[in-house]
């Protein structure tokens, strides 16, 4: 006799099969190998410096946190007796709660200082800061304008630095998108993801990160919003390495067929205000609809790192059984404490390594 399962208990039993929540006394060879991986002690600027296994490995930590806390109920006081100082030159809703909460959920204890709190590079060099709060934390967190400034702290700091976002690369987020198609597909490996809109920090990371997956990426961007170039000639060999395809394209519908997932970002990022009007009308036709999805997969999906405007996505799309984002968003919670507790524990996931 079949069983009627709620939507939100098959949900959660599609989950738990994608990454065999099962705990296992023992792994196999290639568990084994990620079981390996140790980060403790890294900074995460860019995942461009992460390889494939410790991609995977922070993704298998990153799930095995939500399978035990948010499924089981368990309490993990990983990082009981440390703490993180969250810089925040730049305002967020995602990035702050899921660091907050996260840490604090570890037994952690995190502080928060935005600009009014701590002028970094201007009462105080990047250098002297970094040196100041290795000695009174055991990790750092910042959200900052300039790429060059996360560099600097982690030059000078003894504590590991994580990019919570730069005008460079978004790493945390990626982490997240990646944690939610691989919960929602089963596995990674063979997806072609699609990225119509601007060549920002988002798209880099995806591009540092994709092909170290098996994931295919296409690229609708407007002439003139390319990804940067330095970023697109070290995408161009890290897919020839691993035998993904990269396609660059300023056609969304083209980027968008034989698609399994769709994806795209703000128009005009914190700092761009002034270019509004123009970009506005630049990225004319970039909208994704329905009609944008019917050249994709049957399978398609939708994910958007928020907060997001009617112009990029219509609400037919954002608020449909396709849209991954709400999803999308909680995850930047369970993947951001599996980064921290992996560049801070030897800990070791309690459940089998999901597929990817």
């Amino acid at each position: 006799m079949p069983l009627n399962l709620s939507p939100v208990t098959g949900s959660l039993l599609k989950c738990l099969k994608s990454f065999h929540c099962i705990p296992r006394r023992g792994f196999g060879s290639r568990a084994a190998s990620l079981s390996s991986v140790g980060l403790k002690g890294r900074s995460c600027l860019t995942l461009k410096d992460f390889t494939s296994d410790e991609i995977k490995r922070l993704l298998w930590v990153s799930g095995d946190l939500k399978h035990q806390i948010k499924h089981e109920k368990q309490y993990l006081p990983l990082l009981q007796g440390k703490s993180i100082a969250m810089i925040f030159e730049k305002r967020s809703t995602r990035t702050r709660m899921s660091t907050e909460t996260g840490f604090a959920l570890l037994g952690g204890h995190p502080c928060f200082l935005t600009s009014q709190d701590i002028h970094l590079g201007v009462n105080e060099s990047s250098t002297d800061t970094a040196r100041v709060l290795s000695g009174l934390c055991d990790i750092v967190l910042a959200r900052v304008y300039s790429h060059s400034t996360l560099e600097e702290l982690d030059r000078e700091a003894s504590i590991p630095i994580i990019n919570g976002l730069s005008d460079l690369y978004h790493p945390i987020q990626i982490l997240a998108d990646f944690l939610t198609l691989q919960e929602h597909y089963g596995s990674l490996s063979g997806l072609t993801v699609s990225w119509i809109g601007d060549g920002n920090n988002v798209l880099h990371s995806f591009m540092m990160t994709a092909a170290k997956l098996g994931v295919h990426l296409k690229v609708a961007t407007p002439k003139g919003y390319e990804p940067d170039k330095r970023v697109t000639e070290e995408a161009l060999k890290l897919f020839k390495q691993h035998g993904t395809q990269l396609v660059l394209t300023s056609d969304p519908m083209e980027a968008a067929h034989g698609s399994n997932v769709l994806v795209t970002d703000t128009w005009v990022s914190m700092g761009q205000e002034e270019e509004k009007k123009r970009r506005l009308k630049d990225f004319q036709g970039y909208q994704i609809t329905m009609q944008t999805g019917g050249v994709a997969k049957p399978d398609w999906t939708f994910l958007h790192c928020l907060p997001r405007k009617m112009e990029e996505v219509d609400d037919q799309v954002f608020y449909s059984s396709r849209s991954l984002v709400f999803p999308e968003a909680e995850n930047r919670k369970w993947t951001i404490m599996g980064l921290m507790v992996s560049l801070l524990t030897d800990y070791t996931p309690q459940i089998a390594m999901p597929k990817f």
